[in-house]
């Protein structure tokens, strides 16, 4: 029997990170749900929606190497989930929770940022331009995702969860209805802001190494 080829390598990690998606939609429902800060739980629901869009894309890769759409069990990225399962399950403040659904959170991101660029590396040597930019935006949400959950807890969530979250926890539950809706708002400008800051910068690194990987063939 000959030996397998890159070409099926690509597919077999393809049908890991397909199923590493598919399990992350679900607790990226969860996560929103146990977080407190408004901008954190904006920040998961973003995600999702991404997510699902990033799932469908996975879908074209499949088509576009006539394979069939299927899934092969990721235990890697099982593993990070049930870690960030049993952290939601934890009795810390809401702050540090915060804190500990971010560092759960971005554990996830960064498996599926190396899986990313790996295939997107892979793809570009099988002469597969168009399946490696189409996960290269998927790769840039990712990262985007990661720089946006870093500045959330940089920014905010860290210093609430190290000054104590008693006040906070306060603070939250005498919020009323209108105050929410502000928060949200508020977050929502923020989110879309960084977001698409990240991802100029990103897009714009991208362009550069793949210009420079066609010179390279071309040479």
């Amino acid at each position: 029997m000959a030996d397998k080829k890159l070409h099926d390598a690509f597919i077999d990690q393809l049908r890991d990170i397909y199923d590493a998606e598919k399990q992350t939609l679900k607790v990226l429902r969860k996560l929103g749900k146990a977080a407190s800060s408004p901008e954190l739980r904006k920040t998961f629901e973003t995600h999702l929606e991404e997510t699902q869009g990033q799932v469908s894309r996975l879908e074209r890769v499949f088509s576009s190497f006539d394979e069939k759409v299927r899934g092969k069990r990721c235990d890697g990225i099982a593993g990070l989930i049930d870690e960030a399962k049993s952290v939601m399950d934890d009795d810390f403040d809401k702050p540090t929770m915060d804190a500990c659904l971010i560092a759960a959170a971005q554990r996830m991101e960064h498996y599926e940022i190396a899986a990313y660029g790996t295939l997107v590396v892979w793809a570009r040597s099988l002469d597969k331009d168009d399946v490696a930019d189409l996960l290269e935006e998927t790769l840039d949400e990712e990262r985007a995702t990661d720089e946006l959950l870093s500045t959330i807890a940089m920014h905010d969530v860290n210093q609430d969860a190290a000054d104590g979250g008693d006040a906070d926890d306060e603070g939250e539950d005498d919020q009323n209805e209108e105050d929410d809706e502000e928060d949200e708002a508020e977050s929502d400008k923020k989110d879309k802001s960084r977001r698409s800051a990240a991802r100029k910068s990103k897009k714009a690194s991208a362009k550069a190494e793949t210009s420079k990987q066609k010179a390279r063939r071309r040479r």
